[in-house]
């Protein structure tokens, strides 16, 4: 049987790997943060030592055998519940993927420590938040955040959509409606514009300006 020391010793190791990875996410604002994070790892720390360790009381050779693995394996099924919970669909754009993906992980580690694989759950830990906090940086150099801003550009009546081709060839155009403004009698023209941030918003909304027969644009964030 693990004894007590163990068992507390492992609980603390689970909280400080896994609070980590949280501290990470809390400085990003995440809904699961620092304590969300610690509470899973331990959580799947603890799991895993019930799973051993659980059930000696009423194991028998030759009469009732225990698979421990099996215990493990619902954590990580069932993490993808809580997982779900931190990502978000909002204006045509998937957000919470990576928090996702770290509390998923986090229990892997948890269970790593459970199973006294220590030297694996802290490597994993050091690789998670080499992962989350070093790498973004040059995500966003190489390849550039994704943006949605949404558009409303009023126009006098013959105002030629054509005159935008040349401008959104410069970004991604997600959806496009037009309507009449029926108090003024001209054209609302609302826009859902996908950009990178390396690209400079600004310009985009000073061209559309300045387009011939434009009144006015309302840029919604």
């Amino acid at each position: 049987m693990i004894s007590h020391l163990e068992i507390a010793l492992q609980l603390l190791a689970a909280g400080i790997l896994g609070g980590l990875v949280g501290l990470e996410r809390e400085r990003k604002n995440w809904y699961a943060g620092l304590r969300t994070h610690m509470l899973v790892c331990m959580g799947a720390t603890l799991v895993m030592i019930v799973s051993q360790y659980g059930f000696e009381n009423i194991v028998r050779a030759g009469l009732i055998v225990l698979d421990p693995s099996r215990v493990a394996a619902q954590v990580v099924s069932g993490i993808g519940f809580l997982g779900a919970g931190t990502i978000l669909f909002w204006r045509n754009k998937i957000k919470g993927l990576t928090t996702a993906a770290s509390l998923w992980a986090v229990a892997a580690v948890g269970l790593a420590i459970g199973g006294s694989l220590y030297s694996a759950a802290i490597i994993t830990t050091i690789l998670i938040v080499m992962t989350l906090a070093l790498l973004k940086p040059i995500e966003r150099k190489f390849f550039g955040s994704t943006n949605v801003k949404e558009i409303k550009l009023y126009t006098e009546k013959d105002f030629s959509l054509t005159e935008l081709d040349e401008i959104f060839k410069q970004v991604d155009l997600i959806s496009f409606d037009l309507k009449k403004d029926k108090q003024e009698g001209n054209n609302l023209i609302q826009l859902t514009v996908e950009y990178k941030s390396r690209y400079n918003f600004f310009d985009l909304a000073n061209e559309l300006k300045n387009l011939p027969n434009v009144e006015r644009i309302e840029v919604i964030d």
